[in-house]
């Protein structure tokens, strides 16, 4: 498990930071159960405030808990995880359009280093090493909107959720070599999508992402999900296999 958090924060909050924390990192999985006693013997500290941290999670949809049962991290069905990437593409197609209206050169060369970052994981092989820099690329874009609010409603209320699929799902549904390139295409896509289309464009990506997942992974029937033709360089790739 990870270290606790610390600084100028309640018992409650550390524990909730510490749960947050190995969630995110794939310490705690979907469908495992979590015991606040051992939590509380980790931190040293009493069960009250292990409690009060787990039902904040809960109400943020990272932990469901079942009476009689116990206490699980969430496990999201396809018909959440496509209302979770629904709202994604609306709250980032915000976000890019807010970025477009001030865009600069620095702000350009920003985007750009955290793209070169999933390059980096993507030629290492190194699984742990994209996700997290995927996860810094569409932060960057939420803060680079300028509008503080914003990146903080897609960092504390969206950002677990896709942990958590990610997590869940990511694993053997496409290379790293082809998801380095649906983010290359996607920055190009934001970057160069006249301002007046460019949410309607984020909105498209995170739905066809939605239909790739839910055609490979949980195999129900979808309509064609191409976000560009190969041709164009652009759009989402998945796996011949897949």
């Amino acid at each position: 498990m990870p270290k606790a958090v610390k600084g100028g924060l309640s018992t409650s909050q550390k524990v909730e930071a510490f749960i947050r924390d190995a969630i995110y990192r794939g310490v705690l999985k979907p469908r495992e159960r979590l015991i606040e006693d051992d939590i509380a013997h980790q931190l040293a500290c009493s069960r009250g405030p292990v409690r009060e941290a787990v039902l904040r999670l809960e109400r943020d949809g990272l932990i469901a808990i079942t009476p009689r049962k116990g206490t699980f991290i969430r496990d999201l069905s396809p018909d959440e995880i496509e209302v979770v990437f629904s709202i994604r593409g609306k709250l980032e197609g915000l976000c890019v359009r807010y970025m477009r209206e001030e865009f600069t050169g620095a702000k350009k060369a920003v985007l750009m280093k955290a793209l070169d970052a999933i390059r980096a994981a993507s030629a290492s092989q190194d699984n742990e090493r994209f996700l997290q820099a995927d996860m810094r690329l569409h932060q960057t874009i939420w803060k680079l909107s300028g509008k503080q609010h914003l990146s903080r409603t897609l960092n504390t209320a969206m950002n677990p959720l896709f942990f958590l699929i990610a997590r869940a799902y990511s694993s053997g549904f496409i290379t790293l070599d082809r998801s380095y390139r649906n983010h290359k295409n996607y920055v190009k896509t934001i970057i160069e999508t006249p301002i007046a289309l460019v949410e309607h464009e984020v909105e498209l990506y995170f739905s066809t992402l939605y239909k790739n997942l839910d055609k490979s992974v949980f195999h129900r029937p979808a309509a064609s999900v191409s976000f560009f033709d190969d041709e164009n360089e652009g759009g989402l790739e998945l796996d011949e296999d897949s």
